[in-house]
């Protein structure tokens, strides 16, 4: 299908979109050049006035409406996640049902955090005094979200940006646009002012101007590390919420419920092809338990089904490329050359990398220390439990953890020592839930997504103080 024409547009060609599955072409949607900046700010500039002075009832209807809208047409937004993304239709629903919860939520924020009393009295001297804060927009704000997520991820921006009042330049995947576009046209059918939301696709220059832009108040940005970097040396003095990545250890203790430990590390590797930044990728397992742990790991892998996205029975679908999966591909095979032990998978089709698993990977292995993005996990060995939470924090930056374990002093002691803003017990560190806060932890940690924690950061407080003389 061909898109409507984006707000702003110009000459250049359009962005053509491909199923990562097959190449076949899926749409084809406005380029927007970054000449066009001034153009874009304009456009933004009025919906940040039409977003300042929507009354909050009238946020939370228009939010509470495109949630209903989203669902009603649940499986025409799964299948543009299939198509445009690669994920497989059991996972895409799963997305569009993230998604509504996401807009709801973000219609309750519209309506319930809005300020508070300050107890100017508590303070000698100021007596007489009395007074609120309120939570009042930011401006206009930058948006730039991944492939992975297609629509969850553009709604835990739109949703929170909204309720808070605000403008946003909306930047989604040039992978994968289709998903925010129908987002984006159901928010305005919803009743949204169109110039609230501005859509702009296109490459690295586009994405400058965006950042850099003065009079953008906030950039929130999820995504890889470099172009993390490249974003805050060009953002300038505004806020940055930047979610850029982890690396997520999940320990395995040799009290734990082996099978339930097992299913789940299968299910938080492996999904969406290990493009999930959450997703499990090392696994360390008491040494009493590992090898019965790997045994049944590796036949739960080797049973899931890697193939057509569309199909119902498909476990594992395409990476965004077949250039990611060579990328996966060659970090593999440099990982079994250094001495790591392929146990099963290693098996490439075009964007097909079938799930991998592999063990004795050496700490030095770019697989074992950066962010693998794909389909592969790494066992490991260990004997107690400070020795796994040392393997677990090895990274320099992280963001989920999990435990498995029957102990409930050694979950809690994993809990307060492992370096990571979420630490799930007894789940694998791939569970999310859209209202708890969620971002990085140590090197690069800026900001909280998760709707209330996004909202504060999109708003600033005001404070208002009467002198009663």
């Amino acid at each position: 299908m061909t898109v409507a024409k984006l707000h702003v547009t110009t000459s250049l060609a359009p962005i053509s979109v491909y199923s990562p599955y097959d190449g076949s072409l899926v749409g084809s949607v406005d380029a927007t050049d970054a000449s066009w900046i001034n153009e874009l700010l304009v456009r933004a500039r009025r919906g940040a006035e039409h977003s300042r002075n929507l009354p909050r009832h009238s946020r939370s209807s228009i939010l509470e409406r495109a949630a209903k809208f989203v669902e009603s047409r649940h499986d025409a937004f799964a299948r543009t996640i299939v198509f445009e993304a690669g994920k497989t239709i059991v996972q895409a629903r799963k997305e569009v049902l993230r998604c509504v919860n996401t807009l709801k939520l973000s219609a309750e924020e519209a309506k319930r955090n809005a300020g508070e009393i300050v107890p100017f009295d508590a303070y000698e001297g100021s007596e007489r005094r009395q007074g609120w804060f309120t939570r009042e927009p930011l401006g206009i704000i930058t948006a730039i979200t991944p492939y992975n997520d297609p629509l969850n991820l553009v709604a835990h921006k739109l949703g929170p940006a909204i309720a808070g009042g605000n403008a946003v330049l909306l930047k989604p995947s040039e992978s994968t646009p289709l998903s925010a576009i129908n987002l984006v046209r159901v928010l305005v059918e919803a009743g949204l002012p169109e110039e609230i939301i501005t859509v702009a696709i296109g490459g690295a220059d586009l994405g400058r101007a965006l950042v850099s832009a003065r009079e953008v108040r906030m950039v929130s940005f999820t995504g890889g590390f470099a172009t993390g970097e490249a974003i805050s040396r060009s953002a300038g003095l505004k806020k940055l919420a930047m979610e850029l990545g982890g690396n997520a250890p999940v320990i395995v203790m040799s009290d734990c419920e082996v099978d339930k430990a097992v299913e789940s590390c299968v299910s938080g590797g492996f999904w969406a092809a290990g493009q999930n930044c959450i997703g499990a990728q090392r696994i360390l397992v008491q040494r009493d338990l590992y090898d019965r742990f790997r045994d049944g790991f590796v036949e739960a892998t080797s049973k899931l089904k890697a193939g057509d996205p569309s199909r119902e029975e498909t476990d594992v679908g395409p990476m965004i490329s077949s250039q990611a999966a060579e990328r996966t591909e060659a970090a593999v095979d440099d990982a079994i050359a250094a001495g790591a032990r392929l146990l099963c998978g290693h098996r490439r089709e075009g964007s097909l990398y079938f799930p991998t698993v592999l063990e004795g990977t050496p700490p030095t292995c770019k697989l074992w220390h950066d962010e693998v993005f794909a389909p592969v996990v790494m066992l490991a060995p260990f004997d107690t439990l400070d020795e796994a939470i040392a393997m677990a924090n090895e990274p320099e930056y992280s963001l989920h953890a999990g435990i498995f374990t029957n102990d409930l002093n050694a979950a809690l002691e994993a809990a307060s020592r492992i370096e990571a803003s979420g630490v799930m017990i007894n789940d694998s560190s791939d569970y999310r839930f859209d209202a708890m806060p969620f971002g990085g932890f140590k090197y690069g940690s800026m900001g909280r997504e998760g709707v209330r924690f996004a909202y504060e950061d999109m708003t600033q407080p005001k404070v208002v103080c009467l002198n009663r003389r």
